[in-house]
Formats: structure tokens, sequence, C-alpha cells
């Protein structure tokens, strides 16, 4: 099998069962929880996206990877990394732009996602990071799929119903 081949099937695959256990097991636990307590669990995978910039270490990708490459992927997921931890942190405050935040981040980390898979020229060039987009990357699309699916949930709500949180600080 060619190695792009091989990338496009553990990704698919991966993607398969990410689904099949954000559907039967994530969605029916978070469908009882207020998006304010529904979105963090959703949010901390992305919180360590800071993985990205391994796309920059020499010996981990077999070749230096073209510029226009590492650069989108590895800053993209730095900077949708640290929207994940504000976007977590308004959360945890109940500040009020928090929702606007978290709204923010899932459209920056959704583009940085479809535009690092939008390259499948660098797939021979990954290396050891090929576990990023075959393992990590479908989670990552999964839950921004749920993400969306929690906000647009909370933005059809009748705003006569508020959100019933307690929000902790600290």
């Amino acid at each position: 099998m060619e190695p792009l081949a091989i990338f496009g099937l553990q990704l698919f695959l991966s993607l398969v069962v990410y689904t099949l256990i954000a559907k039967w097991h994530i969605a029916p636990w978070l469908a009882s929880k207020p998006i304010r307590d529904a979105l963090p669990p959703l949010l901390f995978p992305h919180a360590i996206r800071h993985l990205g910039l391994t796309f920059f270490v020499p010996g981990v990708v077999a070749e230096p990877l073209p510029t226009y490459f590492s650069y989108s992927v590895g800053f993209g997921d730095l900077i949708s990394g640290l929207l994940a931890i504000v976007s977590l942190v308004a959360l945890r405050r109940g500040w009020g732009m928090a929702l606007p935040m978290v709204w923010v981040f899932n459209v920056v980390g959704t583009a940085d996602l479809l535009n690092a898979l939008h390259n499948p020229a660098s797939v021979p060039l990954l290396g050891a990071t090929w576990f990023i987009p075959t393992f990590w990357v479908p989670v990552l699309l999964v839950t921004h799929g749920m993400i969306f699916a929690q906000l647009v949930k909370k933005a059809r709500r009748p705003s006569s119903l508020p959100d019933k949180t307690v929000v902790a600080t600290g």
C-alpha cells in the first residue's frame, strides 16, 4: 500500500471510532449538562494542541517539512491551543465573553485542521509526527463538531431560559 493510502485509511478509521465514542457515550452524557459544564471536556483535548510545534523538530519529521506547511500547521495549532485555554478559563470563571470566545476558538481551530489536511504532499515527510494527523486530529475534528453542536443548541434556546450553571471560581 502507498503511504498516502495508509494515511487516509488510518485517518478515516480513527475518525469513525471517535465518532462512535462521541455518539454513543459522550453526547448522551453531555445532553444532560448545561453548556458551561458540557464545553470544558470538549475543549481540553484542544488545550494541548501545542503538539503541533513538533512539526518544527528536526529528526522527528522525516525531512524538513515545507515551510508553508510547518508554519501554518505548527503556529495554527499553537494559536488554537492558546484560544482553547483562554476559553476554558473564561468558562470556569463565568466571564460574559466565554461563549463568544469558544466560538472564536472553534472557528479558528477548525480552519487550522482543515488547512492542515489540505496538504497531502507533506504526508511522506511526517516521520514520527504521523500519529498527530492519524490519531489526534480525528479527536479534534469530532470535538470541534460537538462544540459547534453545543453552541448552536445554546443559540437556539429561548433567551427566557437562563443557563442554570453554578460557576466555581478559583
